[in-house]
């Protein structure tokens, strides 16, 4: 139960009709009790009419004689009404049972009504904490996940959880409660039979209990391979321009078929374990049923110690404890199910951030001094991608990046934007850690554009407002205008209103980067990071994107990770990076004249 109590907790801001639910589930409870009870007055109108006639108001004379009681004043007030006409007296009792039986059922729909509140909203609010914590967390927690998966948890997993763990709450009071009052209503009848109930009840439930072994580890699997399915759709669609240009539809046909084969086999054990609950329990209940009918059979035949109304009433009183029992025996296998559906949902929900914000942490409302790398080191797995480096960013000057890949380039822009965090030494900006500050107040001083321009399928608008929501329509089109994007954005069919498709699959490589340039000008932050933003682009898309660029960091402190060394020669310093460590630093001519490793990498680009 320990994952029940956890999801149980998204229930209390729906409490009241929690509250409601309950009072509901205890009325239909009881009325479905009386529902049998009532019968016995009509049964008596049909067999033994003689015997209805009470023309003397009964007394209550205590728990043993309850039942003599309740047919003796149910039969008082019909010969109150109907007197000697039998007919009168059958519709009598017609009318009562069908009052009952109208309650009962307005009761059940009133304590399902409330509870749907409740089941929905606890599903709502889960979905919206999963997704909340699902961008909360740093890219670290992601580079060792599938999308399919977290895509899973969020879908399908959340649904199942809705399915088990929240139908529990319907069964919470009302099957149980419709038990009770039927057992109380069965003692006032025969406290014999009830007594073989007592018995064989509890033996049904381990023998149907045995039937329930395993299934969260069977369901386990099923969510497990559901999620990386649905990964292998994710990727096939983000890849399939690869997959179909090297002719791989076949290997991740075969991946899918492989991996729908195995969901195919796990679900089928599932279910079968868990179809084989209702039968086994329905059919332990018709047991107990034909224990009850020959010994109460008995009782009624031979003792006479029980009439004959008496005794069919006392059966659908029995029966009447199947339909809460089967539907317990399946909540119980829903729970185990919901089980491995919560723990998968509650691992994000409850891993830890790193990167929150610490207790009291500074707000920064600007940019005034320096950025400095002051003895950073850092590492993803075991080997340090960045050693003893320091590094200082004066307001207003633009510091360029440079060296072979894996030399640390691309991890400075993940440390600064505190993506990542350093193993050791740390970030300043204007004197203050970088970890002491807010990470949203941080992120407010600066812009970035990376190699790949990610956009997301909706209009050229909303994808800029990214950078600034309250922006008008005239700031759009004037940061549109900077990064040389206006001119190709306004010949447009719907103009800033155009939609550009899934990560902007309508445009070029060059007229997406410009956009992510004009959503960085729109924010307007005073430091801009640009990793590698005209790597992946034509001759002629890289110069309209440099010229966009220079335009952008005028008055602006840049640092800049570049690839393509022509793009990078104007800048303040020019830092030489290979494994980590700072190699040479200084500006382009300066570097050129050391002959150096700089001068080697520009000859070879030159060369190329």
């Amino acid at each position: 139960m320990e994952y029940f109590k956890k999801i149980l907790r998204f229930a209390y801001p729906y409490k009241i009709y929690g509250i409601l639910n309950i009072i509901f589930n205890v009325l239909y409870a009881l009325f479905s009790g009386l529902s049998f009870m009532v019968l016995m007055p009509l049964l008596k109108v049909i067999f033994n009419p003689e015997l209805n006639q009470v023309t003397e108001k009964p007394m209550y004379e205590g728990i043993n004689s309850l039942s003599d009681f309740f047919n003796n004043y149910v039969s008082y007030q019909i010969t109150s009404i109907a007197g000697d006409d039998k007919s009168k007296a059958l519709l009598v009792v017609i009318v009562l049972i069908m009052i009952v039986f109208f309650l009962k059922n307005i009761f059940n729909y009133l304590a399902m009504y409330y509870i749907t509140f409740l089941r929905n909203g606890v599903l709502k609010d889960l979905r919206n904490q999963l997704y909340k914590k699902t961008v909360e967390l740093p890219l670290s927690y992601f580079s060792e996940k599938r999308k399919g998966d977290i895509m899973a948890r969020i879908g399908t997993d959340v649904l199942e959880i809705q399915h088990s763990f929240l139908s529990i709450l319907e069964l919470l009071f009302r099957e149980p409660l419709t038990i009770i009052f039927t057992i109380i209503f069965m003692l006032t009848l025969s406290p014999q039979l009830t007594l073989f109930v007592f018995i064989f009840i509890p033996i049904s439930g381990f023998l149907i209990s045995l039937v329930g072994k395993n299934l969260k580890r069977k369901s386990d699997r099923v969510q497990k391979e559901q999620g990386y399915f649905l990964s292998l759709i994710e990727e096939t669609l983000s890849g399939l321009r690869i997959i179909k240009g090297f002719n791989a539809e076949g290997i991740f046909n075969k991946k899918f078929n492989e991996s729908t084969s195995r969901f195919n086999k796990f679900s089928n054990s599932l279910l079968n374990r868990t179809n084989l609950a209702s039968p086994t329990s329905e059919f332990l209940g018709i047991g107990v049923i034909a224990v009850l009918l020959w010994y109460g059979g008995t009782l009624v035949l031979v003792d006479k110690s029980l009439s004959s109304e008496a005794f069919l009433a006392f059966m659908g009183l029995a029966y009447n404890i199947l339909t809460p029992a089967k539907a317990i025996s399946k909540a119980s296998y829903s729970v185990k199910k919901g089980n491995a559906a919560a723990e998968r949902v509650l691992e994000i929900i409850e891993t830890e951030n790193p990167l929150k914000d610490k207790e009291n942490a500074i707000v920064i409302d600007g940019f005034y001094d320096e950025v400095k790398f002051d003895h950073i080191s850092f590492k993803y797995d075991e080997e340090f991608v960045l050693k003893d480096f320091s590094l200082t960013i004066p307001k207003g000057k633009t510091v360029a990046l440079v060296g072979q890949s894996g030399s640390g380039k691309s991890t400075l822009a993940n440390l600064i934007t505190r993506f990542y965090d350093v193993n050791s030494g740390s970030i300043t900006i204007d004197g203050l850690d970088i970890k002491e500050l807010t990470i949203k107040s941080l992120r407010a001083q600066l812009g970035i554009v990376t190699q790949d321009a990610i956009l997301f399928n909706d209009s050229i608008k909303n994808n800029l407002l990214l950078g600034d929501e309250n922006a008008t329509d005239e700031q759009i089109i004037e940061a549109l205008k900077i990064a040389n994007a206006w001119e190709f954005v306004s010949e447009l069919p719907k103009g800033i209103d155009t939609n550009i498709g899934d990560s902007g699959g309508k445009l070029s490589g060059g007229q997406k980067q410009r956009l992510s340039i004009a959503r960085a000008v729109l924010k307007n932050p005073p430091i801009m990071v640009l990793d590698e933003a005209t790597s992946a682009l034509d001759t002629e898309s890289e110069r309209l994107v440099q010229v966009a660029l220079e335009n952008m960091m005028k008055n602006r402190t840049s640092l800049v990770i570049a690839h393509r060394l022509s793009t990078i020669q104007k800048a303040d310093t020019i830092v030489v990076l290979q494994k980590g460590v700072i190699m040479e630093q200084g500006k382009h001519s300066e570097l050129m004249a050391n002959n150096g490793i700089y001068r080697k990498l520009v000859e070879m680009q030159s060369l190329g």
